[in-house]
């Protein structure tokens, strides 16, 4: 079985958890592509909207992904991937997770703030 591609135009949203703290650390989409690529190497594999192309994570900086388990939604469209993350850090950013803020209101007003300790300078590992 694999996911409906069909839906979402091509691609479907992936969540992805830390399999042993269940920690979110990140969304990204995959294709066709991607998902087979996934499946053959067992480790993550997306597709970048950005870049318009097939990225492997951590191809460049090391913190790669390794597939722990797979999961799909009851309509088939959107992927649950536990993953052993390799290297420290999931966002490019350099944090540990995507959601490194927090929105929180302050008198009325709602603003953000950093509520995870940066990991690495992404200017030092993606040169």
């Amino acid at each position: 079985m694999k996911p409906n591609f069909d839906k979402g135009g091509g691609l479907v949203p992936v969540i992805v958890q830390d399999y042993k703290t269940l920690d979110v650390l990140m969304l990204a989409y995959m294709n066709e592509e991607a998902w087979e690529a996934t499946l053959k190497t067992k480790k993550a594999h997306y597709f970048s909207r950005s870049r318009n192309k097939l990225w492997q994570k951590g191809e460049e900086s090391g913190n790669v992904q390794l597939i722990k388990d797979i999961r799909i939604d009851c309509d088939r469209d959107t992927i649950l991937l536990l993953v052993e993350q390799i290297g420290s850090a999931a966002c490019h950013t350099g944090y540990r997770s995507c959601f490194y803020r927090r929105i929180v209101e302050n008198n009325g007003e709602l603003t953000e703030e950093i509520c995870s300790e940066k990991i690495f300078d992404p200017k030092e590992v993606y040169k």
